[in-house]
């Protein structure tokens, strides 16, 4: 075999990381779906840019709705999860989400989570942070 022809072999992911991402993605969607029957447009979803990463952006008339989604035993825990640093980066991905939005200036802006707690329904905390 040339040179040129090997491929690098990257290690298997690791089953754990896997497995959370796989429960984050269907967080989100059960999040999704959530705030779609409390009457919000799904705008976005998983919108990232340079600054950070916003799960689910949606609105509900002149509102945006930053929403970070958490799969927790508890929804106190949940809300607990989101430090400052993640607050930083929503905030961040969430204000250049809105410089590309023509009625920027109409909009009023805040940040939610919704808490996915097993067996129960999830738990949407508005105005989080």
């Amino acid at each position: 075999m040339r040179p040129e022809e090997r491929r690098k072999v990257r290690p298997a992911p690791d089953r754990g990381r896997v497995k959370a991402e796989r429960r984050g993605r269907f967080s989100e969607y059960v999040a999704a779906l959530y705030l779609l029957l409390k009457g919000y447009r799904i705008v976005a979803m998983r919108y990232r840019s340079r600054g950070g990463e916003v799960d689910i952006i949606a609105r509900r008339g002149a509102v945006i709705a930053l929403v970070e989604v958490k799969a927790r035993g508890s929804a106190g825990t949940a809300v607990d999860a989101v430090g400052f640093s993640s607050q930083q980066r929503i905030r961040s991905a969430g204000d250049h989400w809105l410089s590309r939005q023509r009625d920027a200036a109409a909009l009023s802006v805040r940040c939610d989570i919704v808490a996915i707690v097993p067996g129960r329904w999830p738990k949407h905390f508005m105005d989080a942070f």
